[in-house]
């Protein structure tokens, strides 16, 4: 009954939703907390993971393929490639002794693993594990190797389709992350087919540019180009030729013709990066060309050219505000706002914290040629505590800081930089509340004075709320009497924030220690 349904489940999907229909009958299927689906990449001579879930994370890695070469201690090359090799079906009932079992993200004890057939040869490898060892049977191996066969026709055909349509592999994305980040992915199905702009809000470091990236692989341009341009990166005096290009003599130093990035994108994306910082003069030019998809180089007394560009926009900004002010076109605002994606800081979703560093462990590492270290349990604990200012980007950059400096096979907190070190971590407890034993002996001394509850909260806020007031004032253009109504005080309170956490007063507002 099983086999039927994924049958009749897979052919109604869409070919990019194949991989992820087949590991979730197969996780069903088998009561396993993790599951992988490989497929044999010829171009890059290895199994490529396509399609990876983890405790109920999606997580993809395009660039991570499995190579006969590729074996780890002792000459190992892993399950998945055994399988592959051999076209049999593998029942691994403890990893701790397993002679072909190589650790890979996070260390699993329990492992099933069967060959995926076309045309009476292995095309790829579907695997399914958990953490706790003697959690399958031979039974186990056979329900998966009965899926493997009943799927082999929709997987091929998926695969012909992503060779068809992708050269590089998708961008990384974990899905499932959080609910808000469920939520995210569920419009990003929905729009990404569809040539609505989007605007997509979020704290810096939250992986704008990658949802703009995974927008533009899923709609209907993906095989079209996909342009960048960071608006805050680029001069004002400068940012109109880049964006619409400029003619010869058009300006002094213009002694060529320059292509601008919507004539770029013609027929693809565009994707604006910190929209916000656009100039108020530019807008009407933007919008022109979201609007009526008209283009006009700099310089240029021709006839408007006509582009087809799909306009995804990112921004940090508060844009109704601005809007208020007279910062940003409303009408622009309201074109650019059809579909908006707001991506949750990831102080809202720590819990997958282990997930997260161990895909970025795996990254790195491979980036810089070294073998890929554990994460201890301190290191873990100390990343817990943490509250990411920066985002996931602070976390990715933390973990490069410390793989690059440890030694062994195993990340320690002293790898870390200084930032995490200066963070307070909280002791473990057990069932009844006590502090166990292994977290008491890694517990520092206690100081003979105990801080008072005002040290410590002035401690964790005097950073916290500079850097808010600070932010605050530059989106205001240093409006002491604006940023007090968006801050919800008055601004006598505001005067004395300022005073107190030490933010001078200029053109624009920054700390007087930064």
């Amino acid at each position: 009954m099983a086999v039927a349904e994924l049958e009749r489940a897979l052919s109604e999907a869409r070919p990019e939703a194949v991989e992820r229909e087949l590991m979730a009958r197969a996780l069903a299927a088998t009561g396993a907390t993790h599951g992988a689906l490989f497929l044999w990449d010829k171009k890059a001579g290895g199994l490529a993971l396509t399609h990876h879930v983890v405790e109920g994370l999606t997580v993809t890695l395009p660039d991570q393929v499995l190579k006969a070469r590729d074996g780890g201690p002792g000459g190992r090359a892993g399950i998945a490639l055994w399988t592959f090799e051999h076209d049999e079906v593998y029942l691994c009932r403890d990893s701790a002794g397993d002679p072909h079992y190589t650790r890979y993200l996070l260390d699993v004890r329990s492992i099933a693993a069967a060959p995926i057939r076309w045309q009476k040869k292995p095309i790829g490898v579907i695997t399914v594990s958990t953490r706790a060892a003697d959690q399958f049977s031979k039974e186990t191996v056979r329900r998966l190797g009965e899926l493997a066969t009943a799927a082999a026709p929709f997987v091929r055909r998926g695969q012909a389709d992503r060779q068809s349509r992708e050269e590089t592999g998708r961008p990384f994305l974990i899905g499932g992350l959080s609910p808000e980040w469920r939520e995210v992915e569920r419009r990003i199905e929905l729009a990404s087919p569809t040539t609505a702009p989007i605007l997509v809000r979020g704290e810096s470091g939250t992986g704008k540019d990658l949802v703009a990236r995974a927008i533009h692989g899923a709609s209907r341009r993906s095989d079209r180009p996909y342009v960048t341009v960071n608006c805050a990166a680029i001069p004002e005096t400068l940012l109109e030729s880049i964006l619409f290009g400029h003619v010869r003599g058009a300006f002094t130093g213009a002694s060529f013709e320059k292509v601008g990035e919507f004539q770029k994108a013609d027929g693809g994306t565009l994707f604006l990066d910190e929209v916000g910082e656009l100039p108020v003069a530019l807008q009407a030019k933007v919008l022109r060309a979201v609007e009526q998809g008209e283009v006009q180089p700099l310089g240029s007394n021709a006839a408007p050219q006509r582009v087809d560009v799909r306009l995804v926009c990112a921004t940090n900004r508060d844009l109704e505000a601005m809007v208020a002010d007279g910062r940003f076109r409303d009408d622009l605002y309201y074109r650019l706002g059809v579909m908006t994606l707001e991506l949750p800081p990831l102080r809202r979703y720590k819990e997958q914290l282990e997930v997260m560093a161990s895909v970025f462990v795996e990254q790195v590492a491979a980036r810089h040629g070294k073998p890929a270290p554990r994460l201890s349990p301190a290191l873990m604990a100390r990343l817990s505590a943490y509250d990411y200012p920066g985002n996931v980007r602070e976390l990715r950059n933390a973990i490069e800081h410390a793989v690059i400096l440890c030694g062994g096979d195993e990340l320690s907190p002293d790898e870390l930089p200084k930032t995490f070190l200066k963070t307070t971590v909280r002791p473990e407890r057990g069932p009844l509340g006590a502090e166990s034993k292994d977290n008491a002996a890694r517990r520092p001394p206690r100081l003979a004075a105990r801080p008072t509850l005002r040290t410590l909260r002035e401690q964790w806020l005097a950073p916290l709320e500079r850097r808010y007031l600070v932010d605050l004032l530059a989106e205001h253009r240093g409006n002491v009497r604006a940023a007090a109504t968006a801050a919800g005080i008055d601004p006598v309170t505001m005067y004395r924030l300022l005073r107190r956490r030490g933010v001078s007063l200029r053109r624009t507002a920054h700390a007087d220690d930064e």
